[in-house]
């Protein structure tokens, strides 16, 4: 879980006008894009309840220290993170020294997270770009985002959200496996189109803080091999969740 520090330094770098309501065009909903958005909306009431704190699962206290987290979180846990990164930034504490490190030196210490070459690589790039473009701040909008080396749609709505208070949406595999198994997503495996489908029935304010209640309720309750749904808050509305009712 995120420290209480990285509660405070991420707090300090949150715009000031704080979460935003999005700007996204609206459409008219199909019927069943109706139908879905009210189950989205009793998902999101329940899980408030059983989760009310939404939070990040990486320690950071700085935007870009978010940043080199969730690059090494890819194919890796959390946890692993967690014990890795206080050794990166003993040895590099900021972004002027990370921009100067040469990729081998980064790929020494973060190594046990695993794709270490590919991950130094892009960890080196993406603060240099910040060092020499941006001041050593991260950028506040998602197409900047998104053009820094290394960094998706899932690593830039996670920025957008966390460290800015905007909508954002964050297709991780928690969220993906949980949207399919609720029945908020028909058989969408790809990130990008679960990240669309839910932008049309989630509060553009509740998505950012659902996505982290996915990661929490994927861990505790809907565990990827055995599903607890005997556990579950979401059971008796929950599409695989009903069919283990009728068993």
């Amino acid at each position: 879980m995120k420290t209480a520090a990285g509660k405070t330094g991420a707090a300090a770098e949150k715009t000031a006008a704080g979460k935003k309501k999005g700007t996204r065009k609206k459409t008219a909903l199909t019927k069943d894009e109706k139908i879905r958005k009210e189950l989205a909306l009793e998902v999101i009431e329940r899980l408030k309840k059983e989760y009310p704190i939404a939070e990040c699962t990486l320690d950071y206290e700085k935007a870009w220290q978010l940043l080199v987290s969730v690059r090494l979180a890819a194919q890796c846990t959390d946890a692993r993170v967690d014990q890795i990164t206080p050794l990166l930034y003993e040895k590099f504490p900021d972004v002027a020294a990370l921009a100067a490190a040469e990729p081998e030196e980064i790929e020494e210490i973060v190594r046990p997270c695993g794709l270490g070459r590919s991950k130094a690589r892009d960890i080196s790039a993406c603060m240099r770009v910040l060092h020499d473009q941006y001041d050593d701040h991260v950028p506040e909008t998602f197409e900047e985002l998104l053009a820094l080396p290394g960094v998706g749609r899932k690593s830039a709505n996670l920025i957008m959200g966390d460290v800015f208070g905007k909508p954002a949406i964050v297709t991780d595999t928690h969220c993906i496996r949980l949207c399919n198994l609720i029945g908020l997503v028909d058989n969408i495996k790809e990130p990008a189109k679960v990240e669309r489908e839910l932008w049309k029935i989630i509060p553009p304010e509740e998505g950012n803080d659902l996505c982290h209640r996915f990661v929490h309720h994927g861990r505790a309750v809907c565990v990827a091999r055995h599903p607890r749904c005997g556990a579950c808050c979401l059971r008796d509305i929950c599409r695989h969740g009903r069919t283990t009712m009728e068993e």
